[in-house]
C-alpha cells in the first residue's frame, strides 16, 4: 500500500468528526436566518428563504441586557486570564526548576485534581463561598482560575522544562534573585505556552454555564451563555432570535482562537517535548 493511500483512512475519518460536529453548528446558522414560520415548518426547511438577518439586529439593538451580559463575561474571562496566566506560570515554574522538598509529589496531587467531577466540588465550594458572602457577585467565578488550574501549571512546567537550565543558571550568577530570573529570562521564552494556556482558560471561563447558573441569582450579573438562556423565556415563539443570540456569543472566542492561532498550534505541541 502507497504512502498515499495509507493516508486516505485517516483523512477519511477526521472529515466524518469533523462533520459531525460542524453540522449543529450550520444548522443554528440556518436557524438563526428564519422566520418563526420557517423555523417551526414541517417538513423542516433546512435553508432560510429569505434570509433574516434582521434577527441579529433584534438582539444588538432590541435587547439591552444582552450587552450588560457580554460585559459582564468579558470582565470575568479577563481578569480568570490574567490570574491564570500568573500563577500557574509561577507554580509551574517552581515545580520544574527550584529545588522544592516534595515538588513531585505535589505535582501528582494537582494533577489528581483535575480527575474530579465539577459537580463533586460544587456543593462544598456553595458553602465556602456562601460564608464568604461572595454568593451572587463575580468572585466565585473568577477565583478557581486566578489560582491556577491543574491543567495550566502541568502545561507551565511542561513549557519551562524545555529551557536550558544553564540560562538560570547564568541569570543566578549574575546576581538575579529567583523571581527576577523567573520574570525576565524564563517567562519571556514560553510566550506560546501562556498563548495556549489563555486561549483556553478564556474558552473555559466565557463558555461556563454549570458555576454561573448555581453562583448568580441577578439578572444584571449573568455572563452571556446563561443571559442567553434567560432570553428564551421572553422571546418565546420567536426562538430563532435566542439562536442568533447564542451565535453572537461566539463571536469573542472565534477572535480570540484566530488572533492566538499561531501562538497557540506552537504552544500544544512544544508542551509535550520534555516531561
Amino acid at each position: 500500500m502507497t504512502e498515499s493511500r495509507r493516508k486516505v483512512v485517516p483523512v477519511l475519518f477526521l472529515l466524518l468528526g469533523a462533520a459531525v460536529m460542524a453540522v449543529p453548528f450550520l444548522v443554528t446558522v440556518a436557524n438563526s436566518l428564519k422566520t418563526f414560520e420557517q423555523y417551526i415548518s414541517v417538513p423542516p426547511q433546512w435553508l432560510p428563504n429569505p434570509v433574516e438577518w434582521a434577527n441579529y439586529g433584534e438582539v444588538l439593538q432590541r435587547e439591552p441586557l444582552f450587552w450588560r451580559f457580554a460585559m459582564n463575561s468579558f470582565v470575568v474571562a479577563g481578569l480568570s486570564v490574567v490570574g491564570c496566566l500568573l500563577t500557574s506560570s509561577m507554580v509551574g515554574f517552581a515545580l520544574a526548576r527550584l529545588r522544592l522538598p516534595g515538588r513531585q509529589a505535589l505535582l501528582a496531587v494537582a494533577l489528581g485534581t483535575m480527575a474530579l467531577p465539577t459537580v463533586i466540588t460544587i456543593v462544598p465550594s456553595f458553602v465556602l463561598y456562601r460564608q464568604l458572602g461572595w454568593l451572587d457577585t463575580h468572585a466565585p467565578l473568577i477565583l478557581p482560575y486566578s489560582l491556577g488550574t491543574a491543567f495550566g501549571i502541568f502545561l507551565m512546567r511542561q513549557a519551562f522544562l524545555t529551557i536550558p537550565r544553564e540560562l538560570l543558571e547564568a541569570a543566578t550568577v549574575d546576581g538575579a534573585n529567583p523571581w527576577r530570573a523567573f520574570w525576565r529570562t524564563q517567562l519571556p521564552l514560553v510566550r506560546p505556552q501562556l498563548a495556549t494556556l489563555g486561549v483556553f482558560t478564556f474558552m473555559a471561563s466565557w463558555g461556563a454555564v454549570l458555576e454561573p447558573t448555581i453562583y448568580l441569582t441577578s439578572e444584571e450579573k449573568f455572563t452571556l451563555p446563561i443571559g442567553v438562556i434567560s432570553l428564551q423565556g421572553q422571546y418565546m415563539g420567536n426562538e430563532q432570535i435566542v439562536a442568533a443570540a447564542a451565535l453572537l456569543s461566539l463571536v469573542p472566542m472565534l477572535i480570540i482562537f484566530v488572533a492566538a492561532q499561531r501562538y497557540f498550534i506552537r504552544g500544544v505541541v512544544s508542551s509535550g517535548l520534555k516531561g
